[in-house]
Formats: structure tokens, sequence, C-alpha cells
């Protein structure tokens, strides 16, 4: 059996700042030893998630505004990156892990988040390979996509000291939002992309579930890892921390 590993479901509707800030409560949570390594697995909603370059861009009240009028309410995001839309048909996850060396393991990090999420998508029959792809959104080396081709996953990382934050969001079904939703708010900030990159697991292989995925996600995060369900003292203090935190990643409306 591996190393112990909590997971924790808990997703909060409505309000996506505060989805944001409980990853960032969890992480601390870790960082201070008062959990181990937690895993959170859960759909968010309809979200525009910033990074900190995107909010320095020019453009970035306008990529705002279009954020509101395609129906994704804006936050940052916790990890670096670029823009990245989130909907009910995404699988979101934020890994926090002990790290006494944060930094050092980056690459490590983010190796083994991406293969674990291509090894995931295989066993449902997806040609799942660890890769960015010509004309990707939030483009990346660790991007997780079909035949080289479109991009299903993204992976980002945030350290602080003593622990490390890997987060992603892998698109299921509806891709059509997710390049509805960033053809406007890249225009806006200035960046280049290819809207055909963009896919999910269903445009693969037809007809499947978010309960599909995080089924195949728990199988492999079974065999590495012994898994545990997070102590429920430990979801209550990162709650009440999340909500102090909540006003760093709102982006409130003009």
């Amino acid at each position: 059996m591996g190393e112990p590993l909590a997971i924790a479901t808990r997703a909060l509707p409505g309000r996506a700042a505060l989805d944001v800030a409980l990853s960032r409560a969890l992480l601390d949570l870790v960082a201070e030893g008062a959990t181990p390594a937690t895993l959170r697995l859960y759909r968010p909603d309809d979200v525009l998630a910033f990074s900190s370059l995107d909010a320095a861009a020019p453009g970035f009240a306008i990529a705002v505004a279009a954020a509101r009028a395609a129906g994704f309410e804006p936050a940052l995001r916790l990890a670096g990156g670029r823009a990245a839309a989130f909907h009910r048909q995404t699988l979101a996850f934020a890994w926090a892990t002990p790290a006494a060396e944060s930094r050092a393991g980056i690459r490590e990090r983010f190796d083994a988040a991406a293969a674990l999420l291509a090894a995931a998508l295989r066993r449902l029959g997806v040609d799942a390979r660890v890769g960015a792809v010509p004309g990707e959104y939030c483009p990346g080396p660790h991007s997780v996509n079909a035949r080289g081709l479109r991009k299903l996953a993204g992976i980002g990382q945030r350290v602080v000291r003593g622990a490390a934050h890997v987060g992603g969001v892998l698109v299921v079904r509806d891709s059509a939002r997710v390049r509805a939703a960033l053809e406007p708010v890249y225009t806006a900030l200035g960046l280049d992309w290819d809207p055909a990159s963009a896919g999910s697991v269903e445009d693969e292989i037809g007809t499947v579930s978010c309960e599909d995925v995080a089924d195949a996600l728990r199988a492999e995060l079974a065999a590495r890892f012994e898994l545990r369900p997070i102590e429920p003292a430990v979801l209550g203090a990162a709650l009440e921390r999340a909500t102090r935190y909540e006003p760093r990643y709102a982006l409130r409306p003009a």
C-alpha cells in the first residue's frame, strides 16, 4: 500500500472564489502538518479562472466582462498559467502535498499529476498523452491531450513553505462551452489560441459522465496511495479559513 492520501469531494456551488480559497486553506493545513496529503476532486460551477498574469493585462477588465456575459463567474486562480474555463461538465482536482523542499520537486509533481490523469483517461479508452498541443489555451508542457491534437486538461502548481498545490480541470463534456467562453476572453487579453484545440473526453469516446471519469481517477489513485476520507474536523477548519481567504480570489463587478 502506498502513502496515505486524504480524499475530499466538497464543492461550494455559487461561490467560485470560496472554492479557490478552500484549496488554499487545505494547502496551508497540509503545510502546517494538520493533515496529510489531501486531494479534493469535485465538479466546479461555471467559472472563468484568471491568473495574476491575466490580471496585469491591459484588457483584463474587458475580459472579466466578457466572462460574465458568457455566463461564467470570474475568479482569480490559485496556480499560475492563463485564463481557463470550468463548468459543471468538467472535473476539477486540487492536490496538496507536504514538501520540505517544495520548489525542488516542481517538475516531479507536474509529471506525477499528468501521468495519473492520462492513465485514468486511457482506462476509459482515450488515446491520452502528456504535452502541449498547437494553439492550446493556457499552454503548458504538462497538459493532458487526446491524440496529440486536443487539450483535455491543464495542470497548474503553487508552492508555499512546507507544501505544494497541484491543480487542474479536465473537460469531460461540452467542450463547445469552453470554446465559446474563452474566445472573447482571449481576444480581450490579446492572447492567440486555436479554439479547435480544445476538446473533451466525450469528443473522443462518446457518451461519458463526470462520475465515470472520477471513478477512473479514483482507481488510479488507489493503485498508488492509501485512500482515506478527509477528517470532518480538518474539512471544517479548512472551510472556516477559506471564508477569510475568499476576498483574495473574488472579482467583483465594476
